[in-house]
């Protein structure tokens, strides 16, 4: 598989200039990060079901869904996917527990 989610970031990242009439992520950015961030936790919210049940492929779409309004909302904070993995990276020199730890009470 040639699709990567550097690739997805990159379309996102194009569409923002794309007339909202025709584009559904064009009218996500015209909405505001609020509404993105809504529209990912419902679509997180219908991954957990999901993945509460046994079918595979209604796990799969709802997860596509989840990680394609992750990217269109991380867009519209400016944050680059790159930024992202290069924290997950810094986060794998250490165990998660004491990466948890290292973020302090509440994390």
């Amino acid at each position: 598989m040639s699709f990567s989610l550097d690739d997805l970031a990159a379309l996102i990242k194009s569409r923002r200039q794309d007339d909202a009439s025709k584009s559904y992520t064009r009218s996500l950015f015209d909405a505001g990060a609020p509404r993105i961030a809504k529209k990912f936790g419902e679509e997180a919210v219908e991954a957990v079901i999901a993945a509460m049940g046994n079918d595979r492929k209604e796990l799969t779409m709802e997860a596509a869904d989840v990680l394609y309004h992750l990217l269109v909302l991380l867009e519209a904070r400016d944050i680059a996917l790159a930024d992202v993995l290069r924290e997950l990276e810094r986060r794998t020199n250490q165990s998660g527990l004491a990466e948890k730890a290292s973020r302090g009470a509440g994390a």
